[in-house]
């Protein structure tokens, strides 16, 4: 790290890293430590106040997660669940005769549970210390041996063989005064069996932390994550993720405070989930949410854990990075193309320095960042893919319908392309034919983050508590994260207006014509009114474009963009003409109006018709190319020249 004052020397870019993509390697690396920021998440987390931390892939769980795990190593009062395929396996095929399965798989979290806190309090009370002598201490050692669940009996899937255990009602509990097979049998069902022997199991536990007597303030805590490692979209996963939830909440209740869960969900996973029980749970969530405020934030953290402690925005932002790219601040130009989450932005900005290096730059250029952009859009379509694989394995399949359009898609062109492709993806996905409507692939897109929804003056993205898409919102915006890997860069599926002066220049000195001046002079009268007329109707197309209130205004932006072209072109011909050049002005106006006629027709196809003000600008483009037609043909008076709009 350099010394404070020599923040930007010409080694700063090689040191600045914004860290890994997970928060494992991160923590072991020491970025994390050294940059994680406290939010209001990690409070409430720490505190107790939350147990079930959702979000998003890469918003941050795993870094709460290791970071809590971290700062208790010392204590090694913090105990980390992730559950592995064999374990996942074992849970999910977990089923008890007169038990649903959801109420079964909670029975087996609960074991698991009970299993690592009597592990803790044998280890933390053993012969050495005062507590060691404690009776529940020896009755639990007694336990854990008798079972081969002593902590250096565990051979990495012993707690798997646990579960089967409780599942097949075989647990010896002689240690706490009980012989199973003859006190608690008498015809008893699998399920009442496998419960009665739970609670002594759990009572055996709760007596030790009671006498005991664990400090309120430094409670063992369980830390739950990696679950989607054993997710699928089958009714056993879905059990088994609501039996962690029911276990969850009944340690809590039942040890008195003594042992805690916290609990890290993907939150695709947990909005799958339904079971009657739900809304109890609603005061334990704690969704992750980023602003672009948190995110600069977090940026910031993790350039001057690399670089400088005394890195200043500024800096970074200026001096590391361009000051603008695009034409914009350079924050400005990165946070609206990436999802709001930290994974993001740390891809992004290490991609954006890895690019500076290999093309040999001292610091990160605006060349480098557009570069990055493009590799970035691309990255993150295939990872939505892939983190929606088990949810929605058809979400690939939707993508061609953006593909090379307008980023502004309307719900009647969405249906129209959705039709044209329909038995395709009824016939490669089958069993998902009821998510494959209109509505639902809409409801599914907005919920992924692939693209929002326009709400007044606003383009609202899922992630925070906004509404789900309304049945009679219509104007939907692909996420500009994802434009640059589908070529929908532009609002509207225009084609960019090419200036017809350069081409009629080039075309001259290719062709060697060249008028004398007597002609030019003679043709100037006409050239000049067309030129005037050709003005006109340019003008009053964006004076209509103004007083459309309904079209979108990324649309209006483009429309403006194209016409405004249009009229600089014809600026550039007037002063050509004034400088005794030869210009094809007639071919100049009517390709002029042949680019408008397409244009309207392009803006009906997008879908907006319907729109007072769209229809009106769709009008007034067709009225203008019209007329633009006739003048050139040498038609004079009303007929020939523009309308006020």
């Amino acid at each position: 790290m350099a010394p404070a004052g020599d923040v930007i020397d010409n080694s700063a870019l090689r040191r600045l890293s914004f860290g890994y993509e997970d928060a494992e390697r991160d923590i072991a690396g020491g970025l994390l430590r050294a940059s994680f920021i406290e939010t209001l998440a990690y409070d409430a987390a720490v505190s107790g106040r939350k147990m079930l931390i959702i979000g998003r892939k890469g918003s941050g769980k795993s870094a709460i997660c290791m970071r809590i795990a971290a700062e208790r190593q010392d204590a090694n009062d913090a105990i980390l669940i992730t559950p592995d395929d064999a374990l996942g396996s074992e849970i999910r095929r977990f089923e008890l005769q007169g038990l649903t399965g959801d109420t079964a798989k909670s029975l087996a979290w609960r074991y698991m549970f009970a299993i690592h806190a009597a592990r803790y309090l044998v280890t933390h009370a053993d012969p050495g210390r005062r507590f060691g002598g404690h009776k529940t201490v020896k009755s639990l050692r007694r336990f854990l041996k008798a079972n081969g669940e002593m902590p250096s009996q565990d051979s990495g899937g012993r707690l798997s063989q646990s579960v089967r255990g409780l599942q097949q009602t075989s647990l010896s509990l002689e240690a706490f005064g009980f012989r199973a097979g003859v006190e608690l049998a008498g015809g008893a069902s699998e399920g009442a069996q496998a419960t009665r022997q739970l609670e002594i199991v759990e009572r055996g536990v709760a007596d030790a932390f009671t006498e005991l007597g664990v400090d309120a303030q430094r409670v063992p805590l369980l830390l739950i994550d990696q679950l989607e490692q054993v997710w699928s979209s089958e009714p056993d996963a879905h059990s088994m993720i609501i039996g962690l939830l029911l276990a969850a909440k009944h340690v809590t209740a039942f040890y008195g405070g003594a042992l805690r869960c916290l609990i890290f969900l993907r939150a695709d996973i947990y909005d799958s989930l339904s079971f009657p029980d739900g809304d109890k749970f609603r005061g334990d969530e704690l969704r992750l949410g980023w602003s672009n405020d948190s995110l600069t934030s977090l940026a910031l953290s993790r350039a001057r854990a690399s670089v400088a402690a005394d890195l200043t925005p500024a800096q970074l932002w200026t001096e590391l990075f361009p000051r603008q790219v695009c034409g914009v601040p350079t924050t400005e130009y990165l946070l609206p193309r990436v999802l709001p989450r930290p994974r993001d932005i740390i891809q992004y900005l290490n991609l954006s320095r890895d690019l500076a290096v290999h093309n040999r730059h001292d610091r990160i250029r605006e060349e480098d960042v557009v570069q990055a952009t493009r590799q970035f859009s691309e990255w993150k379509l295939k990872d939505l893919t892939q983190e929606y694989l088990v949810a929605y394995p058809y979400l690939e399949r939707l993508f061609p319908l953006f593909q090379n359009m307008g980023y502004i898609v309307m719900r009647d062109v969405l249906a129209d392309r959705l039709a044209q492709t329909e038995s395709t993806l009824h016939g490669q996905f089958p069993a998902f034919a009821h998510a494959l409507t209109v509505p639902a692939v809409i409801d599914t897109l907005y919920s992924v983050g692939f693209m929002g929804v326009r709400r007044g003056g606003d383009v609202v993205y899922a992630g925070g508590p906004e509404l789900s898409v309304q049945p009679y919102e219509s104007e939907f915006h692909v996420h500009p994260c994802f434009r640059e890997a589908l070529g929908a860069t532009k609002a509207v599926d225009l084609h960019t207006y090419t200036p017809q002066v350069l081409d009629a220049i080039v075309s001259q000195v290719a062709g060697g014509y060249a008028p004398s001046p007597d002609q030019v002079s003679g043709f100037a009268r006409r050239e000049y009114s067309l030129l005037n007329g050709l003005a006109r109707s340019c003008q009053s197309i964006l004076d209509q474009v103004g007083r459309a209130a309904d079209l979108p205004p990324d649309t209006r932006h483009e429309l403006a963009t194209q016409v405004g072209r249009i009229m600089s072109d014809g600026k550039q011909a007037a002063t050509l003409l004034d400088q005794g050049r030869y210009i094809d002005v007639d071919d100049h106006v009517v390709a002029a109006a042949t680019y408008l006629r397409a244009m309207a027709a392009q803006l009906r196809a997008s879908g907006m018709s319907g729109m007072t003000g769209t229809d009106s600008v769709t009008a007034r483009i067709t009225e203008e190319a019209r007329r633009l037609t006739s003048l050139v043909g040498g038609y004079t008076g009303g007929s020939g020249s523009s309308g006020s709009g």
